[in-house]
């Protein structure tokens, strides 16, 4: 039976409203640098062709991109909740580390789908979601039985609401090899996914105390 967490101590968050802010000033960037989108599209997208044309960089810059306002809204306010709860947990330092490595896999995870699944190495990606994949997946393998609301109403344990996610983004990606022209990124949703649950194994899991009654 799980029972909690015992030994983590809770310390104030302050990067996720860093990451937030630096992903709002991008968001006018986009806006700022009309006159010359070439700066944005070449240093804040990243794509597979992007990649191995040098721009390396790409890999992280384009999880601090975003140029709709939807898409910045809903990323920003999924992040600051299960952020927050995180950062609190595992400190400033520790949680950017992770943070960065899992909007790393979500950004490898496009540029693989992209060049082997769909066949189109020069599709481009922006975004923070693959990151944001990584620290819900993170979240809810920490804490399972934790309840989240589906659509604001729906309560359904954390480790459900996962695999449900985790569901979601395989059936699109399916449906998308299949020539569903959906803009979404979901390799890159499923490359932050694993590595959320690789960090959750490889990092977290020996320190939770778990006890059997």
């Amino acid at each position: 039976m799980y029972l909690g967490v015992k030994n983590f101590v809770m310390r104030k968050p302050t990067v996720v409203s860093i990451i937030i802010k630096i992903n709002i000033i991008v968001f006018f960037f986009w806006y700022i640098f009309v006159p010359r989108p070439s700066f944005m599209v070449n240093n804040f997208l990243v794509s597979w062709s992007a990649v191995f044309e040098g721009r390396v960089w790409t890999l992280l810059t384009s999880i601090f991109s975003h140029n709709m306002l939807f898409h910045i809204f809903i990323n920003m306010y999924v992040f600051y909740g299960f952020g927050t709860a995180l950062e609190r947990i595992f400190g400033s330092k520790r949680f950017l580390g992770f943070y960065l490595i899992a909007g790393l896999a979500g950004s490898i995870g496009h540029c693989l789908v992209s060049n082997y699944i769909l066949k189109l190495p020069e599709v481009p990606a922006l975004g923070a979601s693959g990151a944001i994949s990584g620290v819900i997946l993170l979240f809810s393998f920490m804490f399972p039985k934790e309840k989240l609301l589906i659509l604001g109403l729906i309560p359904i344990p954390a480790i459900w609401g996962a695999l449900l996610f985790v569901g979601l983004d395989l059936w699109g990606l399916v449906a998308q090899s299949q020539g569903n022209t959906l803009p979404i990124g979901y390799g890159a949703h499923l490359g932050g996914a694993m590595a959320g649950v690789a960090y959750y194994i490889l990092f977290v899991r020996k320190k939770m105390i778990i006890e059997q009654i």
